[in-house]
């Protein structure tokens, strides 16, 4: 991906999306443009509108930790947002491959032993999956869960991504706030981009999705970002209806670049409820009577 330009575009996104009352400076004279002008945003950050106007033009290479700061404050970036505009920073300096992990999964990546039995344990939904969204491990209850993606990735790795935006109907039909959904997915991807700009498989992946999905295209060109670390999601199963389940997602240690997603429902809900059914459908030993 061509660094400046990625650095220009988000630079200009985030600036649009801050109104002069948001960031507290007189809304004066007629805007060509939506959010803060330049020399506002240069104010703010307490730099020169020459200096904030090379920078907006892609030229992030060797800018102080202090000048991004600055940045991020004026243009009241969040966590994810001001991440991502260090990590484009990095790799506009060339420091971005040093700061990767020296071990990260290869494509042929499959789960330790061990791994597996945790899954096994946990009795709700439990998934691994890596920052382009490829659908890595699961336990029983998991798989049942994301039956619709397996079945429409029959015969290769499942990925959210393209089930998402290439397989339409089983996506909407999935996630019943699908617009969120996809939003989602393609922030994930976007801060993925960030983090590693050398992936060169992310790089085909977005490759396709953008050439043969228009609304990844859309949605990709707004450059936002995000942390999905703790939520609530609603998903649509067609054996069980509605899941509204919670979620916790964390970093893998043990494998650098994976996330382990774990899945609950409140105690006594519906969904509990359906997921108690699903686990029995899908238990081994239904399995093995039916």
């Amino acid at each position: 991906m061509d660094n400046r330009a990625e650095v220009r575009e988000f630079l200009i996104s985030r600036r649009a999306k801050v109104s002069p009352e948001q960031a507290g400076v007189p809304d004066v004279g007629v805007r060509r443009v939506r959010g803060l002008r330049r020399g506002e945003v240069a104010m703010l950050a307490g730099v020169s509108i020459e200096y904030y106007s090379k920078l907006e033009r892609g030229a992030l290479g060797g800018v102080s930790a202090s000048v991004l700061d600055a940045l991020a404050r004026a243009l009241q970036l969040d966590d994810a947002e001001r991440a991502h505009l260090f990590h484009l920073a990095h790799a506009a300096d060339g420091t971005s491959a040093a700061m990767r992990p020296r071990r990260r999964p290869g494509r042929r990546w499959t789960p330790r032993p061990s791994l597996i039995w945790v899954l096994d344990q946990y009795a709700a939904p439990a998934i691994v999956r890596n920052g382009r969204m490829d659908l890595l491990a699961c336990n029983q209850l998991g798989r049942a869960m994301h039956a619709s993606l397996y079945d429409a990735t029959a015969g290769t790795r499942p990925n959210f991504a393209r089930f998402t935006f290439l397989d339409l109907e089983a996506s909407r039909d999935f996630y019943p706030d699908w617009d969120r959904a996809a939003d989602t997915c393609v922030a994930i991807l976007r801060t993925e981009a960030g983090r590693d700009p050398h992936d060169k498989d992310l790089h085909d992946l977005v490759g396709e999705l953008a050439a043969r999905s228009p609304d990844f295209r859309r949605r990709w060109s707004t450059h936002d970002v995000r942390y999905h670390g703790a939520g609530t999601k609603t998903f649509h199963h067609s054996e069980v209806g509605n899941l509204e389940l919670g979620y916790e997602s964390v970093d893998m240690l043990s494998d650098p670049g994976l996330t382990l997603t774990l899945y609950v429902a409140e105690p006594g809900s519906p969904t509990a409820q359906a997921l108690e059914l699903l686990a029995s459908w899908t238990s081994p030993a239904a399995q093995v009577e039916a």
